[in-house]
């Protein structure tokens, strides 16, 4: 029954961290027009408890991408400078979608794999029952 414990756990933690990464990845894409802003991006770690890997996954500190700002040409704008140009984002949509969708396929498999643990723990229940 540990075993099965271990596995609810381990698929647990990487639904939550692509949770997490998903967040941010709807941030970017809110905050994709907004001028001076940067991309964030997370990375994963894995989790060790007194020395040894355990498997599962926790998020690292959030990074700001620092790839340069777009330039962007419109004179009327507020921000603009003497010269009409302005500092964009560096958020490309293609790349953020493509994350969102990675982040979603590996959310659903985590969560097909505690499906699959949570109904393998409720056979043995019923099976040690008869």
């Amino acid at each position: 029954m540990s075993d099965l414990q271990n596995i609810l756990n381990l698929s647990a933690s990487g639904m939550k961290a692509q949770a997490n990464r998903l967040r941010h990845v709807s941030e970017n894409i809110a905050n994709a027009d907004t001028p001076g802003y940067h991309r964030k991006t997370v990375s994963f770690e894995e989790v060790v408890e007194q020395g040894a890997k355990t498997g599962a996954v926790n998020t690292g500190d959030v990074q700001l991408d620092q790839t340069e700002l777009t330039r962007v040409y419109d004179p009327g704008h507020p921000m603009a400078g003497e010269d009409g140009f302005y500092d964009g984002s560096n958020v490309e949509l293609m790349i953020e979608i493509a994350d969102a969708r990675e982040a979603q396929r590996s959310y659903e498999a985590n969560l097909k794999m505690f499906d699959q643990a949570r109904q393998m723990s409720s056979s043995l229940l019923e099976l040690l029952r008869r």
